[in-house]
């Protein structure tokens, strides 16, 4: 097991290079097994959870290759069960369902358990096979999907606290293979449910109204193979825009997709920090203190829950008194005690973070409890006093390529230390 140790007091400056979005190419990986025929998809981030998803695509049969961030798959002969054993170490196994039950008509994946930043159940998944004419059933710990036919129908998938991403990506991909049209209602929005569609549709598909909250599917007898690149990880780049906000002189994104971070360039310029962008590249420039902020996160296009934590991380320095509430994921303030460890001044309560801006924070021995919660942490560490040492890390490498590499290229000093 790694932990990080993070030099605080360096300022950052330069470029870096975006890498392909983990929630685009988890999905899209899955969909090859839609196809017997051979599928070649760039741009995959060398992450944990890439790792895990290509083990799962092994053991159903298919037959996969991997080199410098493209992915070979060959789908040609599969089963549908996934166990526990190869299911447990990622929620995001669940999106192999949609999958295995457009194609087998029948799919039987290990549930994935529960999650730190809080339930994260599959029932609008369920909820969306059953407009296709499948039934489940959860028996030992498994979920149980089978369909005699597949037909289209209307699915419903917007749940109390917004639309399901996973849940959308799943429904979508089996309802490519199903007998007539399927509408999706309420469905997920994000950037990376336009990119699975896209693949989809490269593959013979025919889906419309990607990137909106009405999807119809239009079901064909047969997919075929296709090649595709993933689009640029839009947290990761708002990530290193955080991170040039606490610590950075002036730094550049590059293969970014601008509109893609809209709500996040503007919540940071209304921090103060001015930001430029052109069609490929992002660029912004440090100040000494953020502006106090006001937050909520929402689904796509608001402010992603995802970057919540890495703006906590930023606020705790800002002038003033900022509030972050979190909408999406209501238990998401685990790295509020670890920041309150490095002098931070944040008051919890029900789903809001108030935060009292302070000049410094100190480096101190901290817990990562989830991916997003050790970024913030790093970031944190970056203007931190002394060293700020960060242990299990190893969430950290579940979403962020390098990041400490890519960091230390910008000017930080970081140093990776196995325990």
């Amino acid at each position: 097991m790694d932990k990080i140790l993070v030099h605080g007091g360096h300022r950052l400056s330069g470029s870096v290079k975006i890498s392909g979005s983990k929630n685009s190419a988890l999905p899209i990986l899955a969909a090859t097994l839609l196809t017997k025929e051979p599928c070649v998809v760039r741009h995959v981030p060398d992450l944990s959870d890439i790792h895990y998803m290509l083990q799962i695509l092994s053991h159903l049969g298919a037959h996969v290759e991997r080199a410098s961030g493209t992915v070979r798959v060959q789908a040609e002969k599969i089963r549908s069960v996934a166990p526990y054993d190869i299911v447990r170490k990622m929620r995001a196994s669940v999106c192999i369902l949609g999958p295995l039950l457009g194609r087998m008509r029948k799919a039987t994946v290990s549930l994935p358990g529960g999650c730190v930043i809080g339930d994260r159940p599959i029932d609008l998944h369920l909820k969306g096979f059953e407009a296709l004419h499948a039934t489940h059933r959860v028996e030992q710990g498994n979920v149980h999907v089978h369909a005699t036919k597949l037909r289209g129908g209307t699915a419903h998938l917007r749940g109390k606290l917004g639309p399901t991403v996973l849940g959308t990506d799943n429904v979508m991909m089996a309802a490519v293979l199903a007998e007539g049209t399927t509408v999706i209602e309420g469905a997920a929005e994000e950037p990376e449910v336009v990119d699975l569609a896209n693949f989809l549709n490269k593959m013979g598909a025919k889906i419309h109204g990607a990137g909106t909250s009405q999807i119809t599917i239009e079901g064909v007898r047969k997919l075929h193979g296709a090649e595709h690149d993933v689009i640029p990880d839009r947290i990761e780049a708002g990530t290193f825009l955080v991170a040039a906000a606490i610590a950075g002189r002036e730094v550049t994104l590059k293969r970014v997709n601008p509109h893609h971070l809209d709500s996040v360039i503007q919540t940071l310029q209304q921090a103060g920090f001015p930001v430029s962008s052109t069609k490929t590249t992002v660029t912004l420039q440090g100040k000494a203190r953020p502006l106090a902020l006001h937050i909520t996160t929402e689904p796509y296009p608001g402010f992603p829950t995802d970057m919540q934590a890495q703006m906590c991380a930023l606020l705790t320095r800002a002038k003033g008194q900022s509030s972050v509430t979190e909408t999406v994921f209501p238990q998401r303030f685990m790295h509020v005690s670890e920041l309150k460890r490095m002098g931070a001044r944040i008051d919890l309560l029900d789903h809001s973070a108030f935060i009292h801006g302070t000049p410094r924070l100190s480096g101190a021995p901290v817990m990562a409890s989830d991916l997003r919660a050790s970024a913030a942490l790093v970031l944190a560490g970056l203007k931190a006093d002394g060293i700020t040492e960060i242990n299990r890390v190893y969430h950290i490498d579940r979403g962020y390529e390098s990041i400490d590499e890519k960091l230390n290229n910008l000017g930080a000093q970081i140093e990776r230390v196995k325990v």
